[in-house]
This record gives C-alpha cells, sequence and structure tokens, in this order.
C-alpha cells in the first residue's frame, strides 16, 4: 500500500500492546511513516497525531478502536489484530463494534479488510468456513518454534493433598526451576486486588458498594476496600454490621494476593505485577513491560494485559492460577471466552529457542474448552462449541438484541419495560416478526451507581425489518419516563 501511496489503519485491542506494535512498524518502515491514536494520549498529542494524518504526513495509522474512525482520506487497508478480542466493541453510547465499522468502510471503498487471531471469534469463523470470508491459515509459529507443553493441574486433588496455596505443587516446582536456570515466569489470574469478597462467618452478611449491588475487593496495598465498577472506596471492616460478629473472612483472591503469596514462597525472586492497579499513570504499561524484559524479572503477575501479543524471548514458564473464573460467568460466549484466554496467554511462553511450558490449575479438568485448549485444538473447539450454539439458538445462527433499561426508580423501570415488552409481543404476532422475545427482568448487576438496571432480551435476525419494530417502539415509549435511559445493544459482548 506504501508504494501505490495509500494509507493503511492497523487496530489492536489493547493500548498496552500499542508500544510493540509502534516499534515493529517505526523499525520496518521509518518514524515519519506511522502515527499513533488512542485514549492515553494527551490532548496536544491526539492533535498532532490527527494533522498528521489528515495532511497525509503518514502512511500508517495505528491505534486502540478509535483508530478507525482516522481522518484517511486514502485508505487502501484495514487489518485488525487480535480480531476475536472484545476490546473492540464499545459498551458506552454511542455502542459501535469497531470490527463492524472496519467491514463498512472496506466494503464502500472496495478495500481488504484483514482479521488476524490464533483464536477467532467464533462468528468470523463460522463466516470464513461458509464462505463469506476467505481463510488464510499459519501451521507454524514465528520461527519454527515449538508450541508448549501444556499440563492441567486439578486444584481438587491438591485440597485433598492438603495444599491450600494458590500455587500447585506442580507449579510451584517449575517455578523454582525457572528461576534456577535464570528463565522468565508469567502467572496469570484475571482478578486484581487481594480478596474478591468479605463475608461474615456467622450470619452470611456479605461487604457489598453502597453504589452498586455488587462485593467490594479488598486492596491490600491501600487497606481499603473497593468497588470497581464505580470507584466508592471505604475503610476495611473488623466487625459485621448486622450481628456486631468479628469473625470477617476473606474470600477469593486477586493478583495482589497472588503477589504476596509468590513473595512468600520464592522470597529470592524478583517479581513485577501488571494489572490496571499498578498502570495507572502515563507510560505505565511500556515501563512494567520494559523492565521485566530488560531486567530480567523472574516473574510477571498479571491480568488481561499480559495475555495478548506480547513477546517475551526468555519466558518458557506460565503459569494459570485460575482458569475456571470464565467458564461460569452468565454469557453463552463463557466456553470460547476460556479457550480464547488459556490459549493466548499459554502462547507466551516458549517464542524463542527454548522450550515452552504452560501449568493450566483449575477446578474443572473435564470442561470442553479447557480440555481444546490443553490439545491448542481450535478446529476440535470451533465444531463442539457451533453444534451447542446452533442447538440453543444462539450467534452466529441469530443475533442477540439487549434491550436496556436504567433508572434510579425501579418501579418506573418496570412500568416502562412490561409497556415495551407488550408493544413488541403485538407486534411479533400482528406481523408475523420472526423473533424470540423474553421477559424484561433485572440484570445480573441490578444496581450500578445508584441506578438499577433491567434488560429485556430478544433473539433474531437483524435487519432493516427489525429496526423499523425497534425504532417505531422507542418513538413510541422513549420518552414517556424521562428518568428512564433506554439503550439498545445489537450482540453485546457484556451481558452484565
Amino acid at each position: 500500500m506504501l508504494n501505490n501511496g495509500k494509507t493503511s489503519i492497523v487496530l489492536v485491542p489493547e493500548i498496552s500492546l500499542t508500544p510493540q506494535t509502534v516499534d515493529r512498524f517505526i523499525s520496518r518502515f521509518g518514524q515519519d511513516n506511522v502515527a499513533v491514536l488512542h485514549s492515553k494520549l494527551s490532548s496536544g498529542e491526539r492533535f498532532d497525531q490527527w494533522h498528521k494524518i489528515k495532511n497525509k504526513q503518514a502512511k500508517i495509522v495505528i491505534g486502540a478502536r478509535s483508530a478507525i474512525f482516522a481522518p484517511v482520506t486514502d485508505l487502501g487497508i484495514i487489518i485488525v489484530d487480535e480480531e476475536h478480542d472484545n476490546s473492540y466493541k464499545s459498551d458506552m453510547t454511542p455502542k459501535y463494534n469497531a470490527k463492524e465499522v472496519a467491514r463498512f468502510i472496506a466494503r464502500n471503498a472496495n478495500i481488504p479488510l484483514v482479521l488476524g487471531s490464533a483464536t477467532p471469534d467464533i462468528d468470523t469463523y463460522f463466516k470464513s468456513k461458509n464462505g463469506e470470508i476467505e481463510l488464510l491459515e499459519l501451521t507454524k509459529r514465528a520461527n519454527n518454534s515449538v508450541l508448549p507443553n501444556i499440563e492441567i493441574v486439578d486444584l481438587r486433588q491438591e485440597m485433598i493433598n492438603g495444599n491450600r496455596n494458590m500455587i500447585s505443587t506442580k507449579l510451584y516446582n517449575e517455578i523454582e526451576k525457572n528461576i534456577i536456570e535464570k528463565k522468565q515466569t508469567i502467572l496469570f489470574l484475571n482478578r486484581r486486588g487481594f480478596s474478591t469478597f468479605i463475608m461474615c462467618r456467622d450470619c452470611g452478611y456479605t461487604v457489598k458498594c453502597k453504589n452498586c449491588n455488587i462485593t467490594l475487593t479488598y486492596h491490600s496495598r491501600t487497606n481499603k476496600l473497593k468497588c470497581h465498577y464505580c470507584g466508592y472506596v471505604t475503610d476495611t471492616v473488623r466487625e459485621c454490621p448486622e450481628c456486631k460478629s468479628k469473625n470477617i473472612r476473606y474470600f477469593g483472591a486477586g493478583t495482589q494476593k497472588l503477589e504476596l503469596e509468590v513473595n512468600k514462597l520464592f522470597p529470592k525472586a524478583s517479581t513485577i505485577r501488571m494489572d490496571v492497579d499498578t498502570v495507572n499513570k502515563t507510560n505505565s504499561y511500556e515501563k512494567i513491560l520494559n523492565t521485566f524484559k530488560n531486567d530480567n524479572i523472574n516473574i510477571l503477575i498479571g491480568t488481561q494485559m499480559v495475555v495478548k501479543g506480547h513477546h517475551f524471548p526468555n519466558v518458557t514458564l506460565v503459569g494459570i492460577i485460575a482458569a475456571d473464573a470464565t467458564i461460569n460467568i452468565e454469557d453463552f460466549r463463557a466456553g470460547e471466552k476460556t479457550f480464547q484466554i488459556i490459549t493466548q496467554v499459554a502462547g507466551r511462553a516458549g517464542r524463542a529457542n527454548n522450550e515452552g511450558k504452560v501449568i493450566i490449575q483449575t477446578y474443572n479438568p473435564d470442561n470442553y474448552a479447557i480440555e481444546f485448549a490443553k490439545k491448542q485444538d481450535y478446529t476440535l473447539f470451533y465444531d463442539t462449541e457451533i453444534e451447542l450454539r446452533k442447538q440453543l439458538k444462539y450467534p452466529p445462527f441469530c443475533d442477540i438484541i439487549q434491550v436496556g433499561f436504567n433508572s434510579g426508580n425501579e418501579q418506573n423501570i418496570k412500568i416502562i419495560s412490561e409497556k415495551i415488552h407488550s408493544y413488541l409481543k403485538n407486534k411479533i404476532l400482528e406481523d408475523n416478526i420472526p423473533i424470540i422475545l423474553y421477559k424484561p427482568v433485572p440484570s445480573p448487576i441490578d444496581r450500578i451507581k445508584n441506578k438499577y438496571r433491567w434488560r429485556m432480551i430478544i433473539k433474531c435476525k437483524f435487519g432493516k425489518d427489525i429496526i423499523e419494530v425497534l425504532n417505531n417502539c422507542m418513538k413510541e415509549y422513549g420518552k414517556k419516563f424521562l428518568d428512564v435511559k433506554i439503550s439498545i445493544d445489537v450482540n453485546p459482548t457484556n451481558m452484565m
């Protein structure tokens, strides 16, 4: 495209991946050809980069999802890296999916769109199998390196054997071996904080956010309880507010607790942690990643930030602390998310000349997503998952529309949601529209920031007829209660 005088847009899912991607592109194509767009830029930096693109001084635009709206007039190709990633969908209004925008732009401009992933989105792979998308497969790893050896540790057996640590005996031995051999280890746990909930063992009271119907997470560094939804912070609890018992127990575990345990088990090892709490300053991502890589830190502990795309030649061991974290979420994509995240984090091991090893710790070793991730067999996973989706009428065999209701007055939500449900139900019967309509109910997390949350699910094939029905419905009822915000999300990535 450069040779043809055309501009390229390259999307990456996480801002933390951008520096690595930018470095690679600059080394190939030069500093002047590359512009970067993402939300962590200052206003001045964003202004400079935007004008660099607008004035055609940069022919390669790299960034997170908003970079798809870069002011490019001579676009030649769009590349979406890690296309399966949920970060490409914006949950905030206006809700948009950067992949859908990219498809629209590519179709209108008659240019190629490249979607890259080691674990493609089920919908994308389904389209490739049906001939809607051309499928190109890489059958070997970069540099012809061997796929890591993956082992599963049954945590139920660890409990029977008396090991109540977060680190299994097998993983402990492998970390110790790695430290001796001066090789690096990544420990993945997709929960930040120290303890994920606090409960009174006498009466069962759990400490929740005063603004949201969600348990507070304990952060040991600040010795505070924090809500990860609204940011509410309060002092830790020593006595139960309900029964005045002092028998308060901290349950669950996050990256802070894992870091503390690792430091106790391996006191001479150097460790570094990467999660939302440690990357809250400008360039924190780069600093942590560069420190881990350049200072040969023994162990990197992190959430999903450490999963995607990073290349650490000296990492030979990856430990997945709790592979079950995504299995039991209230989402039809639970199996897909579990398979993807295990496969992606496993891909950080053995990327250079040294053989890699991955230890998966789980209470569900027989789960199909974990089994197929161990075999590193995407096709086998896809064949199983697509059959389940077909039987249960889930995407890609239909679209899911989530109508969300949000208000400080729950009674008004109930009234308006029932009116809308009744309207749609009558419309479906009158016009014989092929829709499966479910009754409005409180959302799984039914209160955030002192606002009650309800939802109504619709299954259908999304098209102009559905758009017309929903638009007419909103004209009829959208302003009945101005204190009730109604949002419509097509194929939401977050069902909570």
